[in-house]
């Protein structure tokens, strides 16, 4: 064997002992973490509120959901609300346990710093109804072993709520999250792409000729007056075909918000904020919050139309929030 090949066994040797080494240490780190599998997350938890028709009203509004079943004297609560009656809020709850703390602050401790929901799963035993008084119990159900993923590297934290009405049995919510350690940026920043282009056509162009213009137009039913917004070829309150335009003012508030961390796109840079703004004229439509930071939006917070020009051939409407 000459010394090159020497040279190159030792090296093959040493990564292999390395990478052994790595993930032996690895596999310690995970026992740690399933310790905690099975410990509560809370105990004895009792939602803030009873099931209350306001609640399921605003949430309703919000998805836009009109089915009967969650009106009248005999209405039930979306199901998929099962999650909402038992959030803590800003307060949180004192029922919590001690045992998720320290499962996020051993994560923490290992360089997993970052934090992000994956997802949930949820199971429906009975219907809500207002009045109800909601309690639930929560555990650790699982932790992932390693994982790497292009946010970065950490592990899958599953938890486990059963959710009772009146002492009953009502449902089941496993919400997911993924306590990273986030990726190093590798090389040079790509140029920018241009954002998606957005789609005109014979419906909605009377629209983007007013952006061209700055000027934010709002569709109006000739025949009942209903302004509408997205642009659509008839009203949906009348059918009528027929229908001209009124200029909005541009002034508005936060109906509501979403912030983007994750997934990326092209030509977007996150964490950004994406918000529901109702118009002064009562229509609403979704735009980006600009003039303050993404972490300051909030409900209620009034805006101002102005207008972006993200790149040479792309202007678009967004609104600037008045930071108090």
């Amino acid at each position: 064997m000459t010394a090159g090949e020497t040279q190159t066994q030792t090296q093959t040797q040493t990564q292999t002992d390395t990478a052994t080494a790595t993930g032996t240490e690895a596999d310690r780190f995970h026992e740690r973490l399933k310790a905690f599998e099975g410990r509560p997350a809370a105990t004895a938890g009792r939602a803030k509120d009873a099931v209350n028709e306001p609640m399921i009203r605003h949430w309703c509004e919000a998805m836009g959901d009109t089915s009967p079943a969650y009106t009248g004297p005999d209405a039930i609560a979306p199901p998929t609300m099962l999650q909402a009656w038992t959030m803590g809020g800003l307060s949180g709850h004192t029922d919590r346990s001690s045992a998720y703390d320290e499962l996020l602050a051993l994560l923490d401790g290992a360089g997993c710093t970052s934090v992000v929901a994956t997802d949930c799963e949820q199971e429906y035993l009975r219907p809500l109804r207002p009045g109800d008084t909601v309690t639930f119990d929560a555990v650790i159900e699982s932790v992932s072993p390693r994982k790497t993923t292009k946010l970065g590297t950490g592990h899958f934290v599953t938890t486990r709520m059963d959710v009772r009405a009146n002492g009953a049995p009502a449902g089941t919510h496993r919400f997911r999250i993924l306590k990273y350690a986030p990726a190093a940026p590798r090389g040079p920043r790509p140029a920018a792409p241009l954002r998606p282009r957005p789609v005109i056509n014979r419906d909605n162009q009377g629209f983007w000729d007013g952006v061209r213009d700055h000027k934010l137009l709002i569709q109006r039913c000739t025949a009942c007056a209903t302004l509408r917004f997205p642009w659509l070829p008839g009203c949906n309150a009348c059918s009528s075909p027929d229908w001209d335009t009124v200029e909005a003012s541009g002034a508005g508030t936060v109906f509501s918000y979403v912030v983007m961390h994750h997934p990326p796109f092209p030509a977007f840079d996150p964490p950004y904020a994406v918000a529901l703004v109702e118009l002064a004229e009562g229509v609403r439509m979704t735009s980006n919050i600009t003039g303050v930071p993404y972490d300051k939006v909030r409900i209620g917070l009034p805006v101002q139309l102005e207008f972006l020009r993200v790149d040479d051939t792309l202007e678009l409407p967004v609104f600037r929030g008045e930071a108090g």
